[in-house]
């Protein structure tokens, strides 16, 4: 009964959202992401869209203005992880915050992981468990690039992660995954780009290295962005994350 009430509601605020198909594709057109997906793909990914912008409310850090083909940006790359999951997998949280640049975190503040920091961070990014993802906008433009950098993949990957235990590099696995070969895989991947990192030539941002949440975070940004190099040097892992995802990037149908 529930689920019919929210359906019934959300399409009315669809009805209601002043975003055309052209809006959207104008938007998104210097994402290559984006191109991957086509046909009723294509048409799926603009529906997921618009409904994330219904059940999420984008804030301005500062006084930056958040112009309507950025949020139609932010919104498409954050639903790019849950194309194959659904989104209800981002339930709990609500707002998005975009600074114009980089933004520093207070004083004292203490992080997702219950670190306190004496000073604060210049940060691109950052993800609270069940509070706001907040993003720079000038990052969000770094985004389609050779290194697969994409700041709104990282943290909204730190979000699904945070669905299980906290940001741990282990989010909820679907039936029939294996825990213990997740485990593996990644510790194998762990330790093969630590061995890169040693000898000048890492394969991932090495700050990936930061702890297991950040390994995670960061190979799923190589695994949309850069899926075909990522497949390359690390098969096992993107196995496991087409798994997770649902999706298989490097092969697209």
């Amino acid at each position: 009964m529930f689920g019919r009430v929210r359906g019934w509601l959300e399409n009315r605020k669809l009805a209601r959202l002043p975003v055309t198909r052209a809006h959207w594709e104008s938007a998104i057109a210097g994402w290559p992401v984006a191109a991957r997906y086509q046909g009723a793909d294509r048409d799926r990914l603009f529906d997921l869209t618009r409904r994330f912008l219904v059940r999420k409310e984008f804030a301005a850090g500062g006084d930056f203005i958040v112009a309507d083909h950025m949020q139609l940006l932010i919104a498409t790359m954050a639903v790019v992880p849950v194309f194959g999951l659904g989104l209800g997998w981002y339930d709990g949280w609500y707002t998005l915050i975009v600074y114009e640049g980089t933004f520093v975190t207070p004083d004292n503040e203490m992080d997702e992981f219950g670190i306190v920091h004496d000073a604060g961070r210049e940060l691109a990014g950052e993800a609270w468990l069940q509070g706001p993802v907040i993003l720079s906008w000038g990052d969000v433009l770094e985004s389609g690039g050779e290194d697969g950098y994409n700041v709104v993949l990282h943290e909204l990957a730190h979000k699904l992660d945070m669905r299980s235990e906290g940001p741990n590099g282990a989010p909820p696995l679907h039936a029939g995954m294996d825990p213990q070969r997740w485990h593996d895989v990644f510790t194998q991947a762990w330790q093969a780009l630590e061995r890169a990192e040693q000898g000048g030539e890492p394969f991932l941002d090495p700050y990936a290295l930061e702890d297991p949440g950040e390994f995670f975070a960061v190979a799923t940004e190589s695994f949309f962005e850069s899926p075909a190099h990522l497949r390359q040097v690390l098969p096992a892992l993107y196995e496991q994350l087409s798994l997770f995802y649902r999706q298989d990037p490097a092969d697209p149908k």
